[in-house]
Protein backbone atom coordinates (compact mmCIF):
# COMPACT_ATOMS: atom_id res chain seq x y z
CA UNK A 1 0.00 0.00 0.00
CA UNK A 2 1.36 3.46 -0.93
CA UNK A 3 1.43 6.35 1.36
CA UNK A 4 -0.83 9.20 0.27
CA UNK A 5 1.22 12.27 -1.79
CA UNK A 6 0.70 15.00 1.55
CA UNK A 7 2.67 12.22 3.29
CA UNK A 8 5.42 11.45 0.16
CA UNK A 9 6.33 14.97 0.06
CA UNK A 10 6.43 15.65 4.32
CA UNK A 11 9.92 15.50 4.35
CA UNK A 12 10.97 18.16 1.62
CA UNK A 13 8.17 20.45 3.20
CA UNK A 14 10.17 20.06 6.28
CA UNK A 15 13.47 20.34 5.13
CA UNK A 16 12.04 23.37 2.88
CA UNK A 17 10.54 25.08 6.45
CA UNK A 18 14.06 24.71 8.44
CA UNK A 19 15.73 26.22 5.46
CA UNK A 20 13.41 29.18 5.63
CA UNK A 21 13.75 29.50 9.59
CA UNK A 22 17.54 29.36 9.40
CA UNK A 23 17.53 31.85 6.90
CA UNK A 24 15.09 33.84 8.80
CA UNK A 25 17.49 33.57 12.17
CA UNK A 26 20.42 36.41 11.69
CA UNK A 27 22.16 38.26 14.27
CA UNK A 28 21.88 41.53 15.66
CA UNK A 29 24.23 44.00 14.17
CA UNK A 30 27.10 45.31 16.84
CA UNK A 31 25.99 48.48 15.41
CA UNK A 32 22.36 48.59 16.43
CA UNK A 33 21.98 50.84 19.81
CA UNK A 34 20.25 49.04 22.66
CA UNK A 35 16.83 50.07 23.35
CA UNK A 36 16.77 52.56 26.42
CA UNK A 37 16.21 50.54 30.03
CA UNK A 38 13.73 51.54 32.13
CA UNK A 39 14.69 52.41 35.96
CA UNK A 40 12.49 51.46 39.47
CA UNK A 41 11.60 54.87 39.23
CA UNK A 42 9.87 54.86 35.80
CA UNK A 43 12.16 56.96 34.27
CA UNK A 44 14.23 55.27 30.78
CA UNK A 45 18.16 55.75 30.99
CA UNK A 46 20.30 55.03 27.77
CA UNK A 47 22.49 51.75 28.06
CA UNK A 48 26.08 52.97 28.45
CA UNK A 49 25.05 56.40 30.13
CA UNK A 50 26.39 55.57 33.67
CA UNK A 51 22.78 56.79 35.11
CA UNK A 52 21.26 54.80 37.59
CA UNK A 53 24.66 52.67 38.18
CA UNK A 54 25.38 53.34 40.98
CA UNK A 55 26.08 50.23 43.60
CA UNK A 56 25.26 50.12 47.31
CA UNK A 57 27.46 47.91 48.29
CA UNK A 58 30.02 48.41 50.75
CA UNK A 59 33.85 47.66 49.14
CA UNK A 60 35.29 44.34 50.89
CA UNK A 61 38.93 44.13 50.72
CA UNK A 62 39.85 40.66 50.60
CA UNK A 63 43.60 41.25 50.82
CA UNK A 64 43.14 42.16 53.96
CA UNK A 65 44.10 39.80 56.56
CA UNK A 66 40.61 37.38 57.17
CA UNK A 67 40.34 38.95 60.98
CA UNK A 68 39.92 42.54 59.68
CA UNK A 69 37.86 41.42 56.49
CA UNK A 70 35.12 39.19 58.46
CA UNK A 71 35.35 41.76 61.27
CA UNK A 72 34.02 44.17 59.29
CA UNK A 73 31.69 42.59 57.14
CA UNK A 74 27.80 42.76 57.45
CA UNK A 75 26.48 39.38 58.34
CA UNK A 76 22.48 40.23 58.90
CA UNK A 77 19.41 40.29 56.32
CA UNK A 78 16.40 41.25 57.79
CA UNK A 79 12.97 40.22 56.29
CA UNK A 80 9.20 41.17 56.22
CA UNK A 81 6.66 40.00 58.22
CA UNK A 82 5.78 35.96 57.07
CA UNK A 83 8.37 36.39 53.75
CA UNK A 84 11.39 35.43 52.74
CA UNK A 85 12.26 37.64 50.07
CA UNK A 86 15.99 38.96 50.36
CA UNK A 87 14.94 42.96 50.16
CA UNK A 88 16.84 45.00 47.94
CA UNK A 89 18.20 46.75 50.94
CA UNK A 90 20.04 43.93 51.67
CA UNK A 91 21.88 43.39 48.48
CA UNK A 92 24.65 45.37 49.43
CA UNK A 93 25.11 42.63 52.55
CA UNK A 94 24.86 39.56 50.30
CA UNK A 95 27.19 41.10 47.96
CA UNK A 96 29.79 41.63 50.33
CA UNK A 97 29.66 38.26 51.46
CA UNK A 98 29.56 36.90 47.99
CA UNK A 99 33.14 38.34 47.13
CA UNK A 100 34.70 37.29 49.84
CA UNK A 101 33.54 33.58 49.73
CA UNK A 102 34.40 33.74 45.80
CA UNK A 103 37.82 35.24 46.83
CA UNK A 104 38.77 32.49 49.19
CA UNK A 105 36.86 28.86 48.21
CA UNK A 106 38.16 27.04 51.72
CA UNK A 107 35.85 29.65 53.32
CA UNK A 108 32.47 28.44 54.30
CA UNK A 109 29.22 29.91 55.70
CA UNK A 110 27.10 28.80 57.71
CA UNK A 111 23.08 30.88 56.76
CA UNK A 112 21.10 30.52 59.96
CA UNK A 113 17.35 31.71 59.28
CA UNK A 114 15.22 32.81 62.47
CA UNK A 115 11.78 33.92 62.88
CA UNK A 116 9.22 36.09 65.45
CA UNK A 117 7.30 34.01 67.88
CA UNK A 118 4.43 34.39 66.03
CA UNK A 119 3.21 30.93 64.24
CA UNK A 120 3.55 27.20 65.04
CA UNK A 121 6.72 26.19 65.80
CA UNK A 122 6.58 23.69 62.64
CA UNK A 123 5.80 26.59 60.02
CA UNK A 124 8.47 28.94 62.26
CA UNK A 125 11.20 26.37 60.98
CA UNK A 126 9.77 25.77 57.50
CA UNK A 127 9.89 29.80 56.89
CA UNK A 128 13.10 30.21 58.89
CA UNK A 129 14.84 27.38 56.51
CA UNK A 130 13.24 29.27 52.99
CA UNK A 131 14.84 32.35 54.68
CA UNK A 132 18.07 30.83 54.71
CA UNK A 133 18.09 28.98 51.09
CA UNK A 134 16.63 32.54 49.85
CA UNK A 135 19.69 33.90 51.09
CA UNK A 136 22.15 31.30 49.62
CA UNK A 137 20.40 31.13 46.80
CA UNK A 138 21.62 34.63 46.48
CA UNK A 139 25.16 34.08 47.36
CA UNK A 140 25.24 31.52 44.29
CA UNK A 141 24.08 33.70 41.81
CA UNK A 142 27.16 35.76 42.49
CA UNK A 143 29.81 33.52 42.64
CA UNK A 144 29.59 31.20 45.54
CA UNK A 145 30.13 27.62 45.43
CA UNK A 146 26.86 24.94 47.18
CA UNK A 147 29.86 23.34 49.13
CA UNK A 148 30.72 26.68 51.23
CA UNK A 149 27.05 27.73 51.73
CA UNK A 150 24.58 25.81 54.59
CA UNK A 151 21.05 26.87 54.94
CA UNK A 152 19.60 25.69 58.47
CA UNK A 153 16.94 26.97 59.97
CA UNK A 154 16.36 28.13 64.03
CA UNK A 155 12.74 29.30 63.76
CA UNK A 156 11.53 31.00 66.67
CA UNK A 157 14.31 29.21 69.13
CA UNK A 158 16.97 31.67 69.17
CA UNK A 159 15.34 35.42 69.24
CA UNK A 160 17.73 38.19 69.24
CA UNK A 161 15.91 40.06 70.54
CA UNK A 162 13.32 39.46 73.81
CA UNK A 163 9.74 41.03 73.66
CA UNK A 164 6.05 40.48 72.58
CA UNK A 165 6.21 44.29 70.14
CA UNK A 166 6.85 44.86 66.94
CA UNK A 167 10.44 46.08 67.49
CA UNK A 168 11.39 42.85 68.84
CA UNK A 169 9.68 40.60 66.57
CA UNK A 170 11.34 43.12 63.25
CA UNK A 171 14.63 42.28 65.00
CA UNK A 172 13.74 38.73 65.18
CA UNK A 173 12.65 37.99 61.60
CA UNK A 174 16.21 37.73 60.03
CA UNK A 175 19.13 35.40 58.04
CA UNK A 176 22.74 35.31 60.01
CA UNK A 177 25.53 34.57 58.39
CA UNK A 178 28.28 32.87 60.43
CA UNK A 179 31.53 31.71 58.69
CA UNK A 180 33.29 28.48 60.05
Amino acid sequence: MKAPTSLRSTPAALVALAALVLAGCSSTPLTETPAPVETRTGGAVAPGSGAGAQSRVTPVDVAKTDSTALTNLPRLVYFDFDSYVVKDEFRGTVEANAKVLTADRKKKVSIEGHTDERGSREYNLALGQRRAEAVARSLALLGAQNTQVEAVSYGEERPAENGHDEAAWAKNRRAELVYR
